[in-house]
């Protein structure tokens, strides 16, 4: 009965990590324009490089950081060379601080 029960609860869990994943997949994607910098190099906000765009927001400064593919994909445009341009993607909150899981990399021309 133990095992019965187990995969019950196995068969529940699979259930809800399928609609989380699919609520995530749902997370609209976001535009944000703005400044794409480095980081460190020009923001001297973290020990090693890491591509962010920089948005106005409510007159504030906000920083998101790209996702990993996408500081790999963007980081050798600008880390010393901030360019204006927009970002798409899914945007999240992890660390105390705004992500955006990039799809799409528009440079201002």
């Amino acid at each position: 009965a133990p095992m019965v029960r187990f995969a019950k609860l196995f068969a529940a869990a699979l259930v809800l990590a399928v609609l989380v994943t699919a609520g995530q997949a749902r997370a609209e994607e976001k535009t944000l324009t703005g400044t794409i910098t480095c980081a460190k190099c020009d923001l001297g906000k973290e020990s090693k490089c890491a591509t962010v765009i920089v948005v106005k927001e409510n007159g504030k400064d906000q920083i998101y950081y790209f996702d990993a593919k996408g500081d790999k994909a963007n980081h050798s445009k600008i880390c010393k060379t901030p360019t204006e341009g927009s970002v798409t993607g899914t945007v999240s909150e992890k660390d105390g601080k705004k992500w955006v899981t990039v799809s799409k990399v528009d440079w201002k021309k």
